[in-house]
């Protein structure tokens, strides 16, 4: 696929199932399934749900573990939101999987009338997250953050890599409530690793200071922060990388004491829209503080994004590392 917009070549890949491992970076195969399948060993009450979609969530290696656990319900994410609902009631932990657009759009009222407002413990954790795929606005959830941020009752969640993910699980299953979850799905890219992270729900983590820049970032993005951090290493440009793996609720406390560290330009990276997102939730926080900053966001337009491969989409939308990059330097210019 040509990239007309820096008339470079890109190799083309599947627009939907492509990985977002760099060439050469280390993954994990299906971290979710692996995780969900051995927290299930101990915890009887754990259910797996899914909407035709058990192989590309990963949920078929549950399926294969317990097949007496696992319920298949069809292409009809309304009714798996309900049926979650019904065996949550009974005393059971549903892990509901679909594709994010299907879960925020097509069954959200299901997930508000039926799951949220009873509080229930069902734990939903969808795949193709923002602009993962290259499948176009049918299958890109670019706005579902700030969909599920605005349900009461719901803990929202954006893992980075193989380990976030793999730590996330059984966090999420012994946190009381339901839980949204974005999902990396196949190999999984490995990054925190080298940072001694642990995942600890509604916690945000520090995982490199820096004097110039604070990037503030969840999911993917905190993997291409981290990549940007190295790279203007060779510019004398110290970059700090705050991870903030759950969206809500958020740490407040851990967000306005970076980011009142005097002299540093202030910028959110996440793989959604600009509107409603972790960007416009951590711009609320600092101004409710009274904390005044130099602040840019990194983020996806307000807009219907293209199909294609997702090495030019990451370009053309300013999310990838390179990009990123380049748009660093000319704001500290």
């Amino acid at each position: 696929m040509s990239n007309t917009s820096t008339g470079k070549t890109r190799l083309k890949t599947s627009a939907m199932i492509a990985s977002i491992a760099t060439e050469g970076q280390a993954t994990r195969s299906a971290p979710f399934g692996h995780a969900l399948t051995a927290l299930a060993a101990e915890r009887p009450d754990i259910i797996g749900m899914t909407a035709d979609l058990g192989k590309y969530t990963d949920l078929h290696l549950f399926a294969k573990a317990y097949p007496e656990r696992y319920y298949q319900m069809g292409m009809a994410e309304q009714l798996l939101m309900g049926a979650a609902a019904g065996f949550a009631h009974e005393g059971a932990v549903p892990f509901v999987t679909t594709y994010a657009v299907f879960a925020t759009r097509r069954a959200y009222d299901f997930m508000h009338q039926t799951i949220a407002e009873d509080n229930l413990d069902v734990k939903i954790v969808c795949a193709l997250p923002g602009l993962t795929t290259g499948y176009g606005p049918s299958h890109q959830a670019a706005e579902d953050l700030a969909l599920m941020r605005a349900m009461p009752n719901m803990t929202v969640i954006d893992p980075c890599d193989a380990i976030d993910i793999e730590q996330m699980v059984p966090a999420i299953a012994a946190h009381k409530g339901p839980v949204y979850a974005r999902l990396l799905r196949g190999n999984v890219p490995v990054v925190l690793d080298e940072y001694g992270y642990k995942f600890e729900l509604g916690k945000a983590k520090l995982l490199r200071d820096g004097a110039d820049v604070l990037i503030i970032s969840s999911g993917i993005m905190t993997m291409r922060a981290l990549e940007v951090a190295t790279a203007l290493e060779a510019d004398r440009v110290g970059v700090a990388v705050l991870h903030v793996p759950t969206i809500k609720p958020l740490d407040t406390e851990t967000i306005v004491r970076e980011a009142r560290k005097s002299g540093r330009l202030v910028i959110v990276a996440e793989n959604h829209t600009t509107i409603g997102g972790l960007g416009e939730a951590v711009a609320g926080v600092l101004l409710r503080a009274g904390v005044s900053v130099p602040f840019r966001q990194v983020a996806l337009p307000d807009a219907f994004l293209d199909a294609g491969a997702l090495p030019t989409l990451h370009d053309r939308y300013g999310i990838s590392t390179s990009v990123m990059r380049d748009n660093i330097k000319s704001w500290l210019a």
